[in-house]
């Protein structure tokens, strides 16, 4: 972006009307969805991909992440192996009670 100038400035908002129009849109499609009654697994997976969505909206145009070198990428990409770990943990505290 080349700086203060009203046409910069117009595109961005213009920018961030669509994201937020976008957000409105997934809140609306998340509520039709859960409308659904679907059965619990497949709810949980449409809901996480709509949040996953809504998510990267947000983090990439109201937190500048879309503008940002590629360190910030491989800091996030660290931060969600951490978390994968982090959730698996868990999972194999559970799948050894069962083994034994």
């Amino acid at each position: 972006m080349s700086g203060h100038d009203a046409e910069a400035i117009r595109k961005e908002t213009r920018g961030y009307i669509l994201v937020f129009a976008a957000l409105a849109v997934l809140t609306v499609v998340t509520v039709a969805v859960w409308r659904l009654h679907l059965p619990p697994l497949a709810a949980v997976a449409v809901a996480l991909f709509i949040a996953t969505v809504k998510g990267s909206l947000v983090a990439s145009y109201f937190m500048h992440l879309i503008s940002e070198r590629r360190l910030i990428y491989y800091l996030l990409l660290l931060t969600l192996v951490f978390f994968i770990a982090l959730m698996l943990l868990p999972l194999s505290h559970l799948v050894d009670r069962l083994g034994s």
